[in-house]
């Protein structure tokens, strides 16, 4: 299977280097084309063959119609010289004149005959010359097909972009795909992606999943630059989450395509980002770590602890939107103010102090 000796495997033999810029119409990549060059010129000579059947068999049928039309004379040739005997009847005997009746019947139903079956006759021949002429096309139909795999085998970019390689298992790890590399049927190698315009594939959480639609804001953050934020919109959610692997997992994940809005000189494709989505907003507000709200009960108030002087405070806070990590206060504190992330210690009556504290902010 090695070397491109099979339809299901293929090499690369020539290949643009990663991450070079391409115009619409240049050579991606270049697979051995060898094995399918041989099929090319063995149904080239399919078609060759079938062709010279095709011209062998009219002239055949050619034959075969005059042969017949041949017949048709000869037949009537034997009527003509039949009823030119019948004329003869009163010179001849009794026996010959019955003979020469019984001639002449036979002469014209043998004329019958032979013009009864020019019909069938015809069909048959049609018949013959269309079962070869569909044999014909169905090897050039071959014969294209054949041309059009070799023409595949070598990829053309289809737009103007940037050739970005996919990675494939070599040995026992990922590599990225390079020259010489063999790949299976279907297989993604290479992406030619706009610099102008990127799409972000994220995944999210199935529980987060419902609270994401299309259209939504998002702020995107990239690992590699720490400063950078840029602005990008859900353009898809996906119907069902992604598949799994070898081993069974409860933590599903659905993936969400994002388009980014403003693009920044930085950006490269494969870059690993974090996607934080706008679920609902509101006007500037406080914000405090939901892990400094504070109730006694399921529906008991919330309060917070807030730190005055070297003591801290009971509060009683309203609280507003919320994710995992925070919360906005509307009202119950101001920006600047510190709160304790768990209860204080016991202290006087009115008071609380000790414990793990932050500053709250506004949003």
């Amino acid at each position: 299977m090695s070397g491109g000796a099979s339809d299901f495997m293929q090499v690369i033999q020539n290949l643009a280097k990663p991450g070079s810029l391409l115009k619409k119409g240049e050579t991606v990549a270049e697979f051995d084309k060898q094995y399918q060059l041989t099929r090319l010129d063995d149904y080239k000579a399919t078609v060759l063959q079938s062709e010279q059947s095709l011209r062998r068999m009219d002239a055949e049928l050619e034959v075969s119609r005059k042969a017949h039309d041949q017949s048709i004379a000869q037949a009537q040739a034997s009527v003509d010289k039949a009823k030119l005997d019948i004329q003869t009847i009163p010179v001849r005997s009794a026996i010959d004149a019955e003979r020469m009746r019984l001639a002449l019947e036979e002469a014209e139903a043998s004329l019958k005959q032979l013009k009864s079956e020019v019909p069938f006759f015809d069909t048959s021949q049609k018949a013959d010359r269309r079962n070869s002429e569909i044999g014909v096309e169905a090897s050039r139909v071959e014969l294209r097909r054949a041309q059009q795999n070799v023409d595949r085998l070598s990829v053309i970019a289809p737009i103007d972009g940037m050739l970005v390689m996919q990675n494939t298992m070599r040995g026992t790890e990922f590599a990225q795909i390079q020259q010489g590399d063999q790949l299976y049927p279907g297989q993604m190698f290479a992406q030619i992606v706009d610099p102008r315009s990127m799409l972000v594939v994220a995944n999210a959480n199935q529980v987060d999943a419902e609270m994401i639609h299309v259209g939504a804001e998002a702020h995107l953050r990239f690992d590699a630059y720490p400063g950078l934020k840029v602005p990008a919109k859900v353009i898809s959610v996906a119907a069902i989450t992604r598949p799994g692997g070898m081993r069974a997992s409860f933590y599903k994940e659905i993936p969400v395509y994002l388009k980014i809005e403003q693009m920044d000189p930085r950006i490269i494709p494969d870059l690993s980002v974090s996607v934080d989505v706008i679920i609902e907003s509101v006007p500037s507000q406080v914000i405090a770590p939901l892990e400094s709200v504070f109730q006694d009960g399921p529906n008991a108030e919330p309060y917070v602890f807030v730190k005055s002087g070297s003591r801290f405070e009971r509060r009683a806070v309203q609280l507003g939107l919320r994710n995992y990590i925070a919360t906005t206060v509307p009202e119950g504190l101001k920006a600047g103010e510190v709160v304790a992330l768990e209860p204080p210690h016991a202290a006087p009556a009115g008071s609380e102090s000790g414990g793990p504290e932050e500053r709250v902010q506004r949003s």
